[in-house]
């Protein structure tokens, strides 16, 4: 993995910016969409780059299209964050018969929510907001298309000689939170089947963004001079940029029954070499622990290539901007990813 000596992001509105400039093929798909488009869990770490997407995407049509971020933004500040940028909000807690009952009823939804951390402590939680919610919301907006959040973790582990599972490989989520993530999918595809409503599940892993993302992880171990487990030496990535723009895309390939697509980069990447890299970068020797197994948790997105054909951002990219992030001490989100873990308990 070499260097490619391209601009440098030295803040995290320059980091939005860049996360979210619409593409021709993006711009053409929003002159195809009939609609509005509804976000619910938005406050979450993609919520505000892919709202600003589909915004500046918009702009560029003649489209009158409103995108909408719905949350209970707890966070004023993560609320403000939308609103500052011309991004209409609605604060609603979705667990709340009442408060879901009075949203609007767009033609298109993105289905964001989700529980990850902390999902061993408190296991009845995790299936409550993983798998009871979007019940309701399928249900509740069954005349909707609606793209579901979903994640590579439902799949078993995978031999890294393999490309990993495509879309048509069996399930075999570990833990509870993967085992509710799973449900998630089988209630979503349950309702979507039984009243006709047109969905896409969107099983992503892992999404790079300067303050979060095995990456970040990786490199900011080796500038703290932390131990880095190779308990799970491989995983595959995409720039976060680059998943948001397929979200968006994938609304005009929402279907019933549901289609499912995995999405994340085409390479699987080595813990250990990635890590290097970062030393290197650094003048600093990462300090490893354990071995690497031969399987890892994996996800083969070639039918997103073959669906849509632009150019992502490249790992090289990605590992440049992130080791330039952490060395200037920006910010980071604090939300580790936990990749490295393999009993499935988060």
């Amino acid at each position: 993995m070499n260097r490619i000596g391209s601009d440098l992001i030295n803040s995290e509105q320059e980091l939005l910016e860049v996360m979210t400039r619409p593409n021709s093929l993006l711009i053409d798909s929003i002159n195809n969409i009939n609609g509005d488009i509804m976000l619910l869990g938005a406050g979450g770490k993609m919520g505000l780059s892919l709202a600003l997407l589909i915004k500046k995407a918009v702009a560029v049509t003649d489209k009158e299209l409103k995108v909408t971020a719905v949350s209970r933004f707890s966070d004023n500040s993560v609320a403000e964050s939308f609103s500052s940028n011309g991004i209409e909000i609605i604060k609603c807690d979705l667990s709340d018969e009442k408060q879901i009952s009075l949203l609007p009823k767009p033609k298109n939804i993105i289905y964001m929510v989700g529980r990850k951390f902390g999902s061993t402590d408190n296991q009845a939680l995790t299936w409550g907001i993983n798998t009871y919610l979007i019940g309701r919301v399928a249900e509740i907006f069954r005349e909707s298309n609606i793209i579901l959040f979903s994640t590579g973790n439902v799949y078993p582990f995978y031999q890294i000689d393999t490309e990993g599972p495509d879309e048509d490989c069996p399930t075999g989520p570990l833990g509870e939170y993967a085992q509710s993530a799973l449900g998630r999918e089988r209630v979503f595809q349950y309702l979507t089947e039984k009243n006709g409503t047109r969905g896409l599940i969107f099983r992503l892993n892992y999404a790079i963004d300067l303050r979060y993302g095995v990456l970040y992880d990786l490199a900011s171990k080796v500038y703290n001079g932390d131990e880095i487990s190779l308990e799970m030496g491989y995983f595959n990535c995409i720039w976060q940029g680059d998943a948001n723009l397929i979200a968006i895309l994938c609304l005009s390939h929402a279907s019933s029954p549901p289609t499912v697509l995995n999405v994340t980069g085409k390479q699987i990447h080595s813990v250990r070499k990635t890590a290097e890299w970062f030393g290197d970068y650094y003048s600093k020797k990462p300090r490893f622990s354990g071995e690497e197994r031969q399987d890892a948790l994996l996800s083969n997105a070639k039918r997103s290539y073959e669906l849509f054909d632009f150019d992502r951002v490249p790992i090289e990219q990605m590992l440049e901007w992130t080791a330039h992030w952490i060395q200037s001490g920006k910010r980071s989100l604090d939300k580790p990813t936990h990749f490295e873990v393999r009993s499935g308990s988060f």
